[in-house]
């Protein structure tokens, strides 16, 4: 099915299930321990063997020589892989790095042998005993030093302009010219890079924790050089990715290399500071930020430029991206660069680009308004457009940021925000509050499934999308009972395989519009499949409480499979919609925080998020995910920094013990409203993605509190105490 036109009324539009607060169907299995991961298939691979990864001591150099003999003589030990004894190993489409090093390193931890044993304590003390001698060579470990060697990358648009920023910038009456640093984060996941290998004559199957089994399934093939038909990846549930798991780690390569060395099955998982230096993470970025306006508000000029770096033949966090749509303004420019790290992969992390990005922009908007006297809020309004900046013949699909501002202050009691920053105070603590707005493009991605009606009127869908505890065995399983006119309990989903039809997968805020869309696709045609056996006319049927009636005749669903299964695949394209309407979703963020005035402790006391994202196919799961983005930007604000060690090159704080994320106690209550809206633009389903818009611009709105609280501006994330402390208000 191609989607190439606007949504008219459909089936879904019903919302007797979807749109509904469903509790999610994989709950039970999770909180009772018998939902299987990667790691636990002990049913499947009852007698594996364990893998243990051992990782590069230099983060630049190359191999002199590497001695196995204590390792291989350990007990329990069953081989042992290194580069040299792995066979001829290519590079997948979306690794930058070797996932197997040697005899050249490119990064610290680069994973460089596997040592196969009976146990994984045995594999693990062997690991210990092997022997490699390095040659290091010089690196790059400093982005804010690589600064001023960056360049345009070889990949994508990286400059834009529209007018003359220059003149445009010139001219305005107020400006502003700031520097805003982020550092690298961690995903941090709970669960490791983690899977399990088995080898049946020249075909493998993997099960691994992957949120695209799809582009997993075809690196594996391509690092190995074996068809892409002899691979089979299976992902049935992935305790959280954040794009961390959208491609295929060194666990994957190295227990399938260890399994065929050891001749049965193998498991590895990633330690924890493998996850950190081996796997990717998101990018540091140095911003600069101009925005130059009239007097009464209006934006004449606004430029971005984003520094970052990556191992060569990587990308660079794209972190202007949401500058080029969010608010009006004639002349803009916006450019990226690119700087040669020797540090772990730079790659995709929760809303890559835009989370970055905001950090600053946000934080500029605000430092904007101040000079103009201005509210934060009525300053954003005042710059809304409903075109694209860049191409003002092309208009948003939808673009309600404006409720989204006003319902928010509204809720959050805004009115009360003191003007003038560090002068509201309750006992020791300094109280400000902040907001953003939060901006993410909507992403469709092409996806397919299969469904199955049987003799017992129960419907089975197939699709290889995964969850990463998002819900989306619970939204494919509502779109299905919505378009068959069954109840939920009559559903079956199964996700996480190759051998079913070809997802979105999960990424980017376009995995839920894009699988149900598929699901949706599948439906059609099995109720058309339906229609026919019982000698309906398809396009007058209504399927409703387990029957298809059309007109005066109704007839349980049941007798269309009677004779056997009725089954019926297809896939949700998508045509030129997307090119004609800008496609985004938007949010606006506002928290309220308060700072001790002699220790310089920061507390969150209230947050709330207000987003506009299409229809909201499940409201429950919906707003768990945005509590969940909004607790990592949280992190993001106040915590989160993968400290570089800018001699020998390795994240130093790789483990949950140095790498501070949130905890109950750092988060208050969250609220979140998601306005009624459907956008026809984007899907059959009129929805779009709400998981990564959920952290965008969180972390400048509590960047914005401290600073209503303190009067005291802290452009470089982290906001930690050490950089505002001395420039506290007196204490009274």
């Amino acid at each position: 099915m191609k989607f190439d036109t606007p949504a008219t009324t459909n089936p879904i539009d019903r919302l007797k299930v979807v749109g509904q607060p469903v509790d999610r169907i994989d709950g039970p299995f999770k909180t009772t321990g018998t939902a299987h991961y990667a790691y636990e298939q002990h049913e499947a691979v009852p007698h594996h063997a364990y893998g243990y990864v051992v990782g590069s001591s230099i983060a630049k150099g190359r191999i002199v020589s590497i001695d196995l003999t204590r390792a291989q003589r350990a007990p329990g030990v069953l081989a042992i892989v290194t580069a040299k004894t792995a066979g001829k190993l290519d590079k997948g489409k979306f690794n930058t790095a070797r996932l197997l090093g040697g005899p050249e390193i490119e990064h610290y931890h680069q994973a460089v042998a596997v040592v196969v044993a009976e146990t994984f304590e045995q594999a693990r003390a062997a690991a210990q005993l092997v022997r490699v001698d390095y040659a290091r060579s010089p690196g790059k470990f400093d982005l804010a030093a690589a600064k001023d060697s960056a360049r345009k990358p070889d990949r994508g648009k990286s400059d834009t302009a529209v007018g003359d920023f220059a003149a445009g910038f010139a001219a305005s009456a107020v400006k502003l010219d700031a520097m805003y640093t982020t550092p690298d984060h961690s995903h941090a996941m709970m669960e490791p890079h983690a899977s399990i290998a088995a080898w049946e004559g020249d075909k493998l199957t993997l099960w691994t924790a992957n949120q695209m089994i799809d582009w997993g399934r075809g690196d594996v093939a391509i690092t190995l050089g074996i068809p892409k038909e002899n691979v089979r990846l299976i992902s049935p549930y992935i305790g959280g990715g954040f794009g961390g798991k959208l491609f295929v780690r060194s666990d994957a390569l190295l227990a399938a290399l260890g399994a065929r060395a050891a001749k049965r099955p193998v498991a590895v998982a990633l330690p924890r500071p493998f996850m950190i230096n081996n796997t990717t993470h998101r990018p540091a970025t140095i911003q600069r930020i101009r925005i130059g306006a009239s007097k009464d508000g209006k934006i004449q000029a606004i430029g971005h430029e984003s520094w970052s770096g990556d191992l060569p033949g990587g990308d660079p966090e794209t972190a202007v991206q949401q500058t080029r749509l969010l608010y009006a303004g004639a002349n803009r420019m916006t450019a990226t660069r690119l700087a040669v790290l020797d540090l772990p992969e730079g790659n995709a992390m929760r809303a890559p680009g835009e989370a970055s990005g905001l950090m600053a922009l946000e934080i500029a908007i605000d430092e904007m308004a101040e000079k103009l006297g201005m509210d934060p809020v009525e300053f954003r309004i005042l710059n809304d457009t409903q075109v694209d900046p860049e191409k003002p013949d092309r208009p948003f699909s939808q673009r309600r940021l404006v409720e989204c501002l006003r319902t928010g202050a509204k809720r959050f009691g805004w009115e009360h925000r003191a003007t003038r920053p560090a002068t509201r105070r309750d006992g020791r603590w300094l109280v400000g509050m902040g907001m953003a707005a939060a901006f993410r493009n909507n992403l469709v991605m092409k996806s397919g499934a299969r469904v199955r009606l049987d003799r017992n009127g129960r419907v089975t869908v197939e699709t290889d999308m995964t969850d990463i505890g998002t819900g989306s065995y619970t939204i494919i399983a509502q779109t299905a009972a919505e378009m068959m006119g069954l109840p939920l309990d009559r559903i079956d989903v199964r996700l996480g395989d190759s051998t079913f039809p070809v997802s979105s997968g999960s990424g980017g805020q376009w995995g839920g519009n894009s699988s149900t869309a598929g699901v949706y696709a599948a439906c059609v045609k099995l109720r058309e499949a339906i229609a026919q056996k019982l000698g309906l006319d398809p396009n007058a049927a209504n399927f409703e409480d387990g029957k298809v009636a059309v007109g005066q005749r109704s007839v349980p669903i049941t007798q269309a499979a009677a004779a056997g299964d009725v089954v019926a695949e297809d896939s949700m394209e998508y045509g030129d919609l997307g090119k004609r309407y800008q496609q985004s979703t938007f949010g606006a963020h506002f928290v309220e925080a308060r700072v001790d005035a002699a220790t310089g402790e920061i507390r969150v006391d209230r947050m709330l998020a207000v987003c506009a994202a299409g229809r909201i196919l499940n409201p429950k799961s919906a707003r768990s995910q945005v509590i969940g983005a909004m607790t990592m930007g949280v992190g993001a604000a106040l915590m989160e920094e993968l400290v570089v060690d800018r001699r020998l090159g390795f994240f130093v704080n790789h483990d949950l013990a140095g790498y501070e994320v949130p905890v109950h106690a750092d988060i208050p209550h969250q609220d979140v409203v998601f306005l009624d809206e459907t956008d026809p633009m984007s899907s059959p389903m009129k929805a779009k993605g709400v998981g990564e818009l959920g952290i965008c611009g969180v972390a400048a709105a509590v960047a914005n509190a401290v600073y209503n609280a303190t009067g005291v501006r802290v452009r470089d994330y982290p906001v930690t105490l050490d950089k505002f402390i001395d420039t506290l208000p007196p204490v009274a």
